[in-house]
């Protein structure tokens, strides 16, 4: 009987152990470690617009900004007259200004002036002819070139 006892409390204890480490619940595995953060892709810039012309205005005077005081398109024999000519965008351009004088059917070229910009935005570049002697009566007409295309004209009498 002594074995039996024995034999009863091994198995007791055996079966207590058994038990409590049965029920004995395991830990969760820890959580996935969070995704990085996804790199942030900056969109790249718009570029730059490139220069184009705007506005031609011409007249007897300009300011200090180079834009003509006061517009006109019919001037004086003894004028002189300036072509305000408002540009917009970035970039360098080359900026040209052919001066016409027109009869008839006839065009005699009276000037031409190039300017070279490097445009950061919004600019203005002003040109002007002028003759001493007068300018003959008539029909005129400035043309502006960005590079070698024609971005506009501006036609003008003197009498």
């Amino acid at each position: 009987m002594k074995h039996s006892i024995r034999y009863l409390m091994i198995a007791a204890i055996v079966t207590s152990t058994l038990g409590i480490a049965g029920c004995k619940k395991e830990a969760p595995p820890p959580p996935p470690p969070a995704p990085a953060p996804a790199p942030k892709v900056e969109a790249p810039a718009p570029a730059p617009a490139a220069v184009s012309v705007g506005t031609i205005t011409l007249g007897k005077t300009i300011g200090a900004d180079k834009k003509v005081t006061a517009a006109m398109d019919t001037f004086a024999k003894s004028d002189t007259i300036y072509a305000a000519v408002e540009t917009t965008g970035s970039g360098n351009a080359t900026i040209k200004a052919k001066w016409t004088f027109h009869k008839s059917e006839k065009t005699a070229d009276v000037s031409e002036a190039t300017e070279t910009i490097a445009a950061t935005g919004p600019a203005v570049s002003a040109f002007h002819v002028s003759k001493p002697s007068g300018w003959p009566p008539g029909n005129y007409q400035v043309e502006i070139f960005l590079g070698d295309k024609s971005a506009g004209m501006k036609k003008f009498t003197v009498q």
